[in-house]
């Protein structure tokens, strides 16, 4: 087996391939000879040592990929040998073989290629369950998403497109606009040249929005609590924030963790509004509950009404520049790894 491992909390450059044996499928899991794997910012931020459920080092990380089945364990009942599948993985997808349990694996479409299917679990999985579980978002309601330009970010736009009336605002570098516009984002914003809150709030005549999907954390969480109209919801989803620069900054984790804001049910209760949380990572236990959502994304893929963005693919042996562009904020759309 030939995978991606982090050595210590060293940032991209804690990244080694290295060669161990194949990995044997348990009882009712398959073997996965890996095309494609999927690269997230939780895997960036286990590499700076700032991701908590990252396993011991050294590691390795990852939560989807694709291939093809090439062993099954005992009792296996599923996809046979030699189908095309993805996988959800809960670590282990950096890897050119990969054993899941079976009820992780879905069998690819047949137009669908490696890469593109490498490119659905995680990221459709999240914007599907922040919109329509966690936010249960309304026609006609205003959504802000930031890192817009992301996996996730554009996978939340395609999916808000099948939504009669919502306005979407997005955040994301004036370069990546061209792209927000192309999949539906009513109002990019430039989080760089100008203050999104006060932006939004001249867009909407000071009212604010109803859905804050927030992937930043500290002080973005804060801003994000006063753009909310009344039923508003903040859903967090990751703590992007942390991260600065290539190697972890003990001063700047400290000061995001300052920037957090503390709420009472009572603060909530007096001012309309819901805070919520979403760590797909700690829902391996719901499984049932992932895979009812994910054969939805499956089914409107179907339909036509996703399609991911590939930004770019690298090799298992790039795979710190990968890392080095995402933390860059460099990337539109999702960055794959491959064998």
């Amino acid at each position: 087996m030939r995978a991606i491992w982090i050595t210590k909390a060293g940032g991209p450059e804690a990244l080694e391939v290295r060669e161990t044996a194949d990995p044997e499928p348990g009882p009712g899991q398959v073997r996965i000879r890996v095309h494609m794997a999927g690269l997230g910012f939780a895997d960036v931020l286990a590499a700076q040592g700032l991701y908590p459920d990252a396993p011991k080092r050294p590691c390795v990380v990852g939560y989807e990929a694709a291939g093809v089945i090439d062993a099954l364990g005992d009792g296996t009942e599923g996809p046979a040998i030699g189908r095309r599948v993805l996988a959800m993985t809960h670590f282990g997808g950096h890897a050119d073989v990969v054993c899941v349990p079976a009820e992780q694996v879905f069998e690819i479409a047949d137009g669908m290629s490696f890469e593109e299917a490498a490119a659905v679990p995680v990221n459709y999985l999240t914007a599907y369950h922040l919109l329509f579980r966690v936010a249960n978002v309304r026609p006609g309601e205003r959504v802000l998403v930031h890192m817009a330009a992301g996996g996730v970010g554009l996978a939340v736009l395609q999916l808000c497109r099948t939504v009669e009336g919502l306005v979407t605002f997005g955040t994301a570098s004036a370069a990546k606009h061209q792209v927000l516009r192309a999949e539906g984002c009513t109002h990019p914003i430039d989080y760089r040249a100008t203050g999104y809150v006060a932006e939004i709030r001249r867009l909407t005549r000071g009212e604010g929005v109803d859905v804050v999907l927030d992937p930043l954390g500290g002080h973005d969480w804060r801003k994000g609590l006063k753009l909310l109209r009344p039923c508003g919801r903040l859903v967090a989803f990751g703590f992007a924030n942390l991260a600065s620069g290539q190697r972890r900054r003990p001063a700047h984790v400290a000061s995001q963790a300052v920037g957090i804001p503390l709420l009472t049910p009572l603060q909530l209760m007096n001012h309309n509004r819901t805070v919520s949380g979403v760590n797909l990572g700690r829902l391996w236990g719901e499984i049932a509950l992932l895979r009812e959502e994910f054969q939805a994304v499956l089914a409107l893929w179907d339909a036509g009404n996703i399609k991911p963005r590939i930004d770019a693919v690298y090799p298992f042996t790039e795979a710190a520049a990968a890392q080095r562009r995402m933390l860059g904020r460099q990337n539109t759309g999702k960055i794959l790894l491959t064998p």
